[in-house]
């Protein structure tokens, strides 16, 4: 699986941790690559356009409370971002929501439970049915002109 991964300052120690656990998987770094204060939009952004464009399937995005990435993630069209702090949200992040990017609030999880989260957000799968029908009005609402 391809994965857009992208981080503010406050996410880059987790984003460089991760690196390692995601490596079974094709990572496109986008930044941030210093612990130097950034602007998270500027890489969420990015990242959550290769996702929404299909360069990518899936994005992970960090910033210190996963907040200000959540925000700018759903702000492109075809982004469902979700912020998880347990392993069961990442679980219903996919089962219900279909989420396509998985946001980390890198200054309130371990290393380790990071890693968890991932593992199970990467390994569920949407289960469609009546979570179809929602999914399809959130499309059909943010491609309204």
């Amino acid at each position: 699986m391809k994965i857009a991964l992208a981080s503010d300052h406050a996410g880059f120690e987790l984003k460089e941790a991760l690196k390692e656990f995601l490596s079974s998987h094709e990572v496109v770094d986008f930044g941030t690559f210093s612990s130097e204060s950034v602007d998270y939009p500027d890489f969420g952004f990015k990242a959550a356009e290769a996702v929404a464009s299909g360069v990518c399937e899936r994005g992970i995005l960090i910033c210190g409370s996963g907040i200000g990435m959540s925000i700018t993630a759903n702000k492109v069209n075809g982004i469902r971002a979700a912020l998880c702090v347990s392993t069961e949200f990442a679980k219903l992040s996919r089962n219900h929501n279909d989420a396509n990017i998985l946001v980390l609030p890198g200054r309130f999880v371990s290393r380790h439970f990071a890693g968890e989260i991932i593992g199970v957000w990467l390994s569920e799968k949407f289960e469609g049915g009546r979570h179809q029908r929602r999914i399809e009005k959130i499309k059909k609402y943010e491609n309204k002109k």
